[in-house]
């Protein structure tokens, strides 16, 4: 069994308290000011469940907007992001933008629609603040969308 494979909780070992911080912090600084400090520990919850399924499978899946300002604030700290997806035993996963093309926002419903589910098959808990998976505005992502480098099988 993978660290992927464990839950949620055993993944969030993997990122330092003060790394947690800091990408809480990020967040706040670069796009959401209004965070609160229990949303930013979700937000890095919901992160490394994201990331835990991302390393195991190899269907693409796609975080929510939400979930995609924790991945940005994660990737920044290369050695750290490299040493937790290596700790998950899938390799590194790479972060995907998709900037070409006119948004869908239906696509990006169904894709975070996937995703989620994946999620949940992991035996993760899916936050609806994080995961609006039904209609919200901020379902979407920046740009077309971003997603992983899907592991091949």
């Amino acid at each position: 069994m993978t660290i992927a494979q464990h839950a949620t909780s055993d993944i969030l070992r993997l990122i330092s308290p003060a790394l947690r911080a800091d990408l809480i912090t990020m967040v706040r600084e670069d796009h959401w000011p209004e965070i609160t400090d229990d949303q930013g520990i979700r937000g890095v919850e919901q992160l490394a469940a994201f990331l835990a399924v991302a390393a195991t499978t190899s269907a693409r899946v796609t975080p929510s907007l939400r979930v995609d300002l924790f991945w940005h604030a994660f990737v920044l700290h290369t050695r750290a992001y490299a040493d937790f997806c290596d700790a998950l035993g899938g390799g590194f996963i790479h972060h995907v933008p998709d900037r070409g093309g006119v948004p869908d926002p239906g696509a990006g419903r169904e894709a975070m629609r996937r995703t989620a589910g994946l999620l949940r098959t992991a035996g993760h808990r899916i936050d609806p603040e994080f995961w609006p998976l039904d209609g919200a505005a901020d379902c979407t992502q920046s740009y077309a969308g971003c997603s992983d480098s899907p592991v091949s099988t």
